[in-house]
């Protein structure tokens, strides 16, 4: 069976966004990816908000590509738990490097779209 999921042009554009807020950048000396997500997330008050917005680009993604109404409360469920956890000071920035709500989201759509 063929993987016709990952040739979806939503898969694509979401997967570049992910990549962006989760893991363009490697931590030096480590095998540590990080994202835009917890350095923006380093901006008091409106940093997480900023990455909250972003994050919900691959929610809407998934929506036009007609993903089931369950698995978009599960992607609006990540992106809550990014922005909650993350808006906590010093350990939500921790929590945002390693989470990586976005790239479950992206999982969540190619799952959805393999169906």
């Amino acid at each position: 069976m063929t993987d016709t999921s990952s040739s979806h042009p939503a898969v694509r554009r979401t997967e570049l966004v992910a990549d962006l807020l989760d893991d363009a950048f490697r931590v030096p000396g480590t095998n540590i990816r990080i994202g835009l997500d917890p350095l923006v997330g380093l901006v008091p008050g409106v940093g997480d908000a900023a990455s909250a917005a972003v994050s919900l680009y691959i929610v809407a993604e998934a929506y036009r590509a007609g993903v089931p109404k369950l698995t978009l409360v599960r992607m609006l469920g990540n992106v809550g738990v990014d922005a909650g956890v993350g808006a906590i000071p010093v350990v939500g920035d921790a929590f945002d490097a390693m989470w990586k709500g976005n790239k479950r989201n992206v999982e969540l759509l190619k799952k959805s779209l393999e169906s």
